[in-house]
């Protein structure tokens, strides 16, 4: 079953609606964007983050001591790099921190060497847009697939590409803000299952 991520959590009220959701990844952006969140945010709402959701922390090209202290500050448990980040930077993050990398990648680009994990983005990413495949060729490591997804065309992606996860922030917002039913919706329709009161449906 394809897995969900939920980008851009920055209140306690998104929390609590991921701990009734429970979609498997969250995330937390700490570049710059209008849904950056403090560390200290980030660790507050962690704090109450069920513990069968793990935490993605967002960066773009951010010093490597910086991230590093973040990951090592237990209030995530994946690192997502959505800048110009290379092999070399990868190679470096990993000296100071073992948690897990997700590196964005365009459509058929070649993902750096280190990354555990590929997100195929679209060309402005947090802007909604759909990222343009095609017939680009997919990540040979599994991948999470973003931009422009909404809980309309969730299930029909998720079909054709068979994503290791689908990742969405703006595609269940309401003027900018976490919609609980938008976001029970997109999780229905990636995982092509609905959800039955407050379970994971694993």
């Amino acid at each position: 079953m394809t897995k969900v991520k939920i980008c851009g959590l920055t209140r306690r009220g998104d929390v609590a609606f991921v701990n009734e959701l429970l979609p498997e990844y969250v995330g937390f952006g700490f570049a710059e964007s209008r849904r950056r969140v403090s560390r200290a945010i980030a660790e507050q709402l962690a704090a109450t983050l069920d513990g069968r959701i793990a935490a993605v922390g967002v960066f773009r090209n951010q010093p490597l001591s910086e991230i590093a202290e973040i990951a090592n500050g237990g209030a995530i448990r994946l690192i997502q790099l959505h800048g110009a980040e290379d092999a070399d930077y990868i190679a470096e993050l990993r000296r100071l921190t073992a948690l897990p990398v997700i590196k964005s990648v365009r459509p058929g680009e070649t993902v750096p060497h280190g990354a555990d994990f590929a997100l195929i983005d679209g060309e402005n990413p947090g802007s909604g847009t759909l990222a343009k495949l095609g017939g680009a060729q997919l990540p040979s490591i599994p991948f999470f697939l973003a931009g422009g997804l909404t809980p309309e065309n969730a299930r029909a992606l998720v079909r054709r590409y068979r994503p290791y996860c689908a990742d969405v922030s703006s595609g269940v917002e309401t003027d900018g803000a976490k919609d609980f039913g938008k976001m029970r919706a997109f999780i229905e329709a990636a995982r092509a299952q609905p959800l039955r009161g407050n379970e994971n449906c694993e």
